[in-house]
């Protein structure tokens, strides 16, 4: 009985243990349950705020590139320095950025895009949040490929009041069928720049040249750099010292063809010793060859042979993938010589490409003449050229056919079209009808009215009676003489807007627009009429008025004339002694707080810039010392101002009237001497020494008119 009790207990126990171990079991699984349950709701909430995030993302992402797109009245606003660019792949034109400087002084930079359809004759402007920042003078070139593309590199921005300016060196590419941006970012790409340009060839974009303005000189670049649209990479082509390639320069014209690029023309300045800056006018042609060579590995970096350089195709290391078979991309520059036939030189004539006829079409420009440092004698053109690319090159002058007269019609004579002359001090035409029509009647060439001027003594004007006007000449629809014209050729039609015309020191940026059709060369035809007047006989110079207003002392000024005639020397040798005592009185210097350093830095930096403020009145400039000028110097240019400003004051007369101008001239000079003492620092921290700020002080501040020193001669 025992035995068998004993076995019942040991049977129930293990009953009960399996009991508990399938219940233990059971407890886990459902805890496996649970929890499986839990971790899914937690994964549907992380599907769900995944969702949310790529949501959210897109939302962001249509916001940046929605593009807005109003019809608008008319050609954008006035402005200069914008790009006007024919589409690839349709029947529109595109005008990208550009600058407008207002009479009170204010600099405006854009970055709106306009579409101009000519079936249609109606503007379209196109604003999208993620777009390249406002600039002028920047480069594009447009692409057929992807539906039609247009990229953008560099230009130029300032502040309001030019106080400060940037360069860019970002890269854009616009899409023309969704009229949407996109930046191009790369490790590699050229340095920052303005006045450049750029031109497809094949599937590569190459872009020559340029200047950059760091506020205390303008450098001029003659770099070469070739961009891959299908590798997305930039590469410069680097040239030997003794290799023949074009000067640096900008403001050119670069050309593509089916054999290379042509190069003409541009602007730079030369810098002498002692001397102030001087603008030069390019008149050079050259033509760059791209030849596409058989693949080959080089243990050299560059292989350069017969004038010219080979680029090795981009390795592994470059791109992440293996291109030792690519072909090898070699650059050649060759000068081509001038023609006996060509345009007088000139600036701001950038050509534009007539690709059905492979021929560049210039209209307009200026050329610039120094006959003395403070004068500059101008001449604005509005003649037509061509430039036919293939071969050797050559120039023919496009003048418009005239119509053919009904007979027994007499014919009446034509009214030349003037290009206008000024000097900008007098404000006076010292030109008149060209010497050079015979010439180009001898090589059977069309020749444009007045393609250069001549004295008065060598052809005077026909008597007013002898010149009637003819209604149907078409010379009388050629658009008014300027520079820094926005040209495009589509199809076979010529489209002119704006540009900039100068009278006197006077600059007005005009915003007509008008069309050719060159497979006719019958008549312009004016789209949009401009709404600038420019006043006949206008006085814009503040030195005239100055003038005038001394004029009016005249009588009372004879017997100072003729004081100062003698006692010139007398009154230098005194500002000279006043220079040394006001020297002396200021060598005790009061120590600053970092406040009053800093706030002192910032006057500074805001007078660098209003010191390169073209819009300044004369009696600003000649009034205000320059960084690095001393007490002498500034009275010896400012002289005549300061007697003036005492004369109007003051009944003393004479010796006395001159101490009391060189008073004020020294008070003056008082006020600014800390800026320009910190004006000095900041021009050594960027590299000028002593001798270079004295040199610029003795070249003194000429107006933009009178010295060739306008922003858009750069």
């Amino acid at each position: 009985m025992a035995k068998k009790k004993a076995a019942a207990s040991k049977s129930s126990s293990k009953a009960l243990k399996k009991a508990k171990a399938a219940q233990k079991i059971e407890r886990k699984e459902q805890k496996t349950v649970k929890k499986s349950k839990g971790k899914g709701k937690d994964a549907d909430d992380d599907d769900d705020d995944l969702e949310g995030i790529l949501e959210k993302m897109r939302r962001e992402w249509e916001e940046a590139h929605t593009v807005t797109e109003e019809l608008v009245e008319g050609p954008p606003s006035r402005r200069a320095n914008a790009t006007l660019t024919a589409c690839p792949n349709g029947n529109h034109l595109w005008c990208i950025g550009g600058e407008f400087f207002s009479d009170d002084g204010k600099a405006y930079f854009y970055n709106d895009v306009f579409r101009y359809s000519p079936e249609k004759d109606e503007w379209r402007k196109f604003v999208s949040p993620t777009c390249p920042g406002p600039r002028s003078a920047h480069a594009v070139v447009a692409t057929p490929s992807g539906g039609g593309k247009i990229f953008l590199f560099g230009g130029e921005f300032s502040s309001l009041h030019q106080n400060t300016f940037h360069h860019y060196r970002d890269f854009w590419v616009f899409d023309i069928t969704t009229h949407s941006w996109d930046r191009i970012d790369t490790k590699v790409r050229p340095s920052a720049r303005s006045g450049h340009r750029m031109a497809f060839f094949k599937h590569y974009i190459v872009l020559f040249g340029g200047f950059y303005d760091p506020g205390i000189t303008t450098r001029y670049l003659n770099d070469l750099w070739v961009f891959d649209t299908q590798e997305y990479n930039w590469r410069q082509i680097e040239f030997r010292e003794t290799d023949n390639r074009p000067s640096p320069r900008s403001g050119f014209s670069f050309l593509p063809s089916p054999d290379g690029i042509l190069l003409h023309g541009g602007y730079c300045k030369e810098y002498s010793k002692g001397k102030r800056p001087v603008g030069v006018m390019l008149e050079d042609t050259w033509f760059l060859k791209h030849v596409f060579l058989l693949p080959f590995l080089s243990p050299l970096p560059f292989l350069i042979s017969n004038a010219s350089l080979t680029i090795p195709p981009a390795t592994e290391s470059t791109t992440g993938k293996s291109k030792s078979s690519a072909p090898t991309l070699t650059a050649k520059w060759e000068r081509r010589k001038r023609p006996s036939y060509a345009p007088p030189v000139r600036s701001g004539c950038t050509m534009t490409l007539w690709s059905a006829k492979s021929t560049g079409i210039l209209f307009g420009g200026v050329t610039d003449e120094d006959r003395h440092e403070e004068t500059l004698e101008s001449v604005f053109w509005n003649d037509l050229y061509g430039y036919q690319i293939p071969g050797k090159g050559r120039w023919v002058s496009m003048a418009l056919k005239r119509p053919k007269k009904k007979g027994g019609q007499k014919k009446k004579k034509a009214v030349p079209v003037p290009q206008q002359t000024y000097n900008r001090d007098e404000d006076e035409s010292d030109q008149d009808p060209d010497d050079d029509a015979d010439e180009n009647e001898e090589r059977g060439l069309a020749s444009p009215a007045l393609v250069k001027p001549v004295k008065k003594a060598e052809a005077p004007p026909p008597p007013p009676e002898e010149l009637e006007i003819d209604p149907d000449d078409p010379n009388l629809t050629v658009p008014l003489p300027r520079y820094n014209t926005m040209l495009a050729v589509l199809r076979n039609t010529l489209y002119i807007y704006g540009g900039i015309f100068e009278k006197g020191s006077r600059e007005y940026t005009l915003d007509d627009f008008h069309s050719l059709q060159l497979d006719k060369m019958e008549r312009y035809v004016c789209l949009k009429e401009s709404g600038v007047t420019i006043a006949e006989g206008e006085e814009s110079s503040s030195d005239e008025d100055d003038d005038d207003d001394d004029d009016d002392d005249d009588d009372d000024d004879e017997d100072e004339d003729e004081d100062r005639n003698v006692e010139d020397e007398e009154g230098e040798d005194e500002g000279m002694d006043a220079q040394q005592e006001n020297a002396q009185a200021e060598v005790d210097v009061v120590e600053q707080t970092q406040d009053e350093k800093d706030e002192l830095r910032n006057k500074a930096t805001a007078f660098m810039g209003v010191a390169k403020d073209a819009t300044r009145t004369a009696e600003d400039i000649i009034s205000t010392p320059l960084p690095g000028e001393t007490l002498a110097m500034f009275y010896a240019r400012s002289r005549e101002h300061w007697s003036g400003k005492a004369h109007g004051s003051s009944d003393n007369r004479g010796k006395q009237l001159r101490r009391d101008g060189f008073a004020l001239a020294e008070e003056r000079y008082a006020s600014y001497k800390p800026i320009l003492e910190e004006v000095e620092k900041i021009l050594a921290e960027a590299g000028l020494d002593e001798e270079e700020m004295r040199r610029g002080a003795a070249a003194g501040p000429l107006s933009p008119a009178a010295s060739g020193q306008s922003r858009n001669r750069r």
